[in-house]
């Protein structure tokens, strides 16, 4: 058995600090998988991405900890089932998801994963649902959606079997990010990600070379710069992503975690601003702004409330 490690220095701040920046690393990803998905299909680029990932957290359970993690038997079930929710289930359902949907549905529903983490945690964990929490999910959601809606062309589409998948999607991640929570107590982050990532890649795998897209040469090697960011999009946005997300779920719980998901879209706005030359309005920074209060409020801890002193 793995004695979980408290991490050090772990303050509120650092823990909002490190959030940020896997929260730009996954926006800027949002751009390049998109660019990726002209050279890659949906299943073998996801497989790509996961198998970086487990390269990249191998080395670094390798490198901190002298050895791999020893666990249980059933330490080892309750992984495999993260592993399939957050990794097998999430990849195929979101990658399949955008295939049928719209970008503006995808983005808003995406959006709701504070919503569906803070709801999951109330009822596993019987974590309070407080009106502060309930209004910071709120705030950021309407944040999210200023920015998402005031994209030229952005428009709602009638709901279908797209959306269903995407929905169903933030959900596999949220309740397997509930099993991440219970495991945190006895494991810690480092060797969950690790255990997570490669059953979860495993079952990726097979489920790519068995499914029907094309894994010749020519799709696998399109060129320089779409491995480079397949490496990034696998080292950085995956592997170190998750592994301060998982980290935070041990340290804040996974309500408050999710609440940093408003930040994907709007450091995914910014940086097509930076780098693609689009025009930011005012509607960008009125949800930049929610965004903000929306993190503030969501990501406080609730006031214990202390009874007054009996009269003698």
């Amino acid at each position: 058995m793995t004695a979980p490690a408290r991490p050090t220095g772990a303050t509120p701040a650092s823990v909002q600090g490190w959030m940020l920046l896997a929260m730009l690393l996954w926006g800027v990803n949002v751009s390049a998988v998109k660019a990726l998905t002209t050279s890659f299909e949906s299943l073998p680029l996801a497989a790509l991405r996961m198998v970086m990932a487990c390269v990249a957290l191998t080395a670094i359970v390798l490198w901190r900890r002298g050895g791999l993690p020893v666990l249980g038997a059933r330490q080892l079930a309750g992984m495999t089932g993260c592993a399939f929710l957050m990794v097998y289930a999430n990849q195929i359902l979101f990658a399949q998801g955008l295939l049928r949907s719209t970008a503006t549905n995808g983005a808003l529903i995406m959006a709701l994963s504070p919503l569906v983490s803070a709801l999951t945690a109330a009822l596993v964990f019987s974590e309070r649902f407080t009106p502060r929490r309930m209004l910071g999910v709120a705030l950021g959601f309407a944040g999210v959606a200023a920015v998402v809606l005031s994209h030229p062309g952005a428009g709602l589409s009638s709901a279908g079997i797209g959306d269903l998948m995407l929905a169903l999607a933030v959900v596999s991640f949220a309740v397997g990010g509930a099993g991440v929570q219970r495991l945190a107590r006895q494991i810690d982050p480092l060797s969950i990600s690790w255990v997570i990532y490669m059953i979860g890649t495993g079952m990726l795998v097979v489920h790519t070379v068995l499914g029907p897209s094309r894994l010749g040469t020519a799709q696998l090697f399109p060129g320089v710069w779409p491995w480079m960011l397949v490496l990034f999009s696998g080292v950085a946005a995956t592997a170190a992503g998750n592994l301060i997300w998982n980290r935070a779920i041990s340290i804040i719980g996974m309500a408050r975690t999710a609440v940093f998901l408003y930040w994907v879209p709007v450091f995914g706005v910014a940086f097509a601003a930076l780098l693609l030359g689009e025009v930011l309005t005012w509607w960008h920074l009125a949800g930049f702004a929610a965004v903000m209060g929306g993190t503030y409020l969501g990501t406080r801890p609730a006031v214990a409330v202390v009874p007054p002193p009996r009269a003698l």
